[in-house]
């Protein structure tokens, strides 16, 4: 049974253009996952998505040096796509980068790689129902500092940016993987006295 579904599969797929083929094969995965064990983990389901509906997030603190972009480069032209790129759907056909930038950055930019994947990017979805702010930034910083890179200024303007949110120095040290001291100094970068609203100061001392 399962040879000739295969085989009708196969015959399908054959008879179909390169863009529908595509299409298709996008929506088999998606069924698939849909009946998969591991439907909970985003990486069960690898689609390919036009790299025009892949759009970087505004607040990724991540930076590449320059020997190791070139090394990125040569990497995907040499071994081709390992990781896909870590998305959270916005909408019909768009999707927001919460990990992947510098490789979709490179396939857009250099035409080696936009003629290897034929205009395409390979895509994981994250399950993000709520608005591009605080959770997708928490994504992007478990993923940032799970490779242990980050950038301090940057990073300083996400914890204001959660704090205004609403997010207390407890949730934001579990969410980022941070102890609170760290949190701290990267309020006091800040310099924002709302961010400090929460805590207790004693009186100042005077010298008289």
């Amino acid at each position: 049974m399962q040879q000739q579904l295969t085989h009708q599969l196969e015959h399908y797929l054959d008879s179909l253009g390169e863009e529908e083929r595509i299409e298709a094969i996008n929506q088999f995965r998606l069924a698939l996952h849909r009946h998969s064990p591991f439907q909970d983990q985003p990486v069960d389901c690898v689609l390919w998505v036009k790299q025009e509906n892949v759009v970087p997030n505004n607040y990724n603190p991540n930076n590449v040096a320059p020997p190791e972009r070139r090394l990125l480069q040569k990497s995907l032209e040499a071994d081709g796509f390992t990781q896909p790129v870590v998305v959270v759907s916005r909408g019909k056909h768009r999707f927001e980068i919460i990990d992947g930038f510098h490789r979709q950055e490179l396939v857009k930019t250099k035409n080696v790689l936009k003629a290897q994947l034929k205009g395409y990017l390979p895509v994981t979805c994250l399950q993000d129902n709520g608005p591009p702010s605080a959770s997708g930034m928490a994504s992007t910083i478990r993923h940032n500092r799970a490779r242990g890179r980050h950038q301090i200024n940057a990073m300083s303007d996400i914890i204001r940016e959660l704090a205004q949110q609403g997010w207390s120095e407890e949730k934001i040290g579990k969410e980022l993987g941070m102890d609170s001291d760290e949190v701290l100094r990267l309020k006091q970068m800040s310099g924002l006295l709302e961010l400090f609203a929460d805590r207790h100061f004693s009186g100042a001392w005077t010298v008289k």
